[in-house]
């Protein structure tokens, strides 16, 4: 696993104990994270300081935010390679689908999964996607 330092450094942000905290959090995440989930996990950290982390994260294009319909935003680091949104350019390469899990309430990134290729009208530009499945996942079903 690369270090954090190197990864915050690659991405432009400079490394700090609260970044490094949150990094290391949601490296050992086994699925996308909310605020208030970080917030319980890093209980010396204050909510505000976990929030404007994840947005430097979100500006850096370290992680990405899933709204998966419970009504909390989750959070998931991207991939190594993964420039999602930061031109306007892009195609849906860099995104993927996303699995709500309706017993565990666990959202899983599908990485795999790509999100299906939208033509869209004219005019129009793309600057996000975000595709949510709901279900049962494979832990919860055996």
């Amino acid at each position: 696993m690369i270090a954090q330092t190197q990864i915050l450094n690659e991405r432009g942000i400079r490394p700090t104990p609260v970044r490094m905290l949150v990094l290391r959090a949601l490296q050992e995440a086994d699925c996308a994270v909310s605020l208030m989930a970080l917030e319980a996990e890093l209980e010396t950290v204050d909510r505000s300081s976990i929030f404007r982390t994840l947005n430097l994260f979100l500006e850096h294009h370290l992680v990405h935010q899933v709204e998966d319909g419970s009504g909390q935003t989750k959070f998931a680091l991207c991939e190594e390679h993964c420039r999602c949104g930061e031109t306007h350019e892009h195609s849906l390469s860099d995104f993927h689908v996303h699995f709500f899990c309706e017993k565990c309430q666990r959202t899983l990134c599908l990485h795999a999964v790509p999100i299906p290729e939208v033509i869209l009208p004219p005019g129009f530009s793309l600057s996000s996607a975000n595709f949510v499945l709901k279900g049962i996942c494979a832990d919860c079903q055996s």
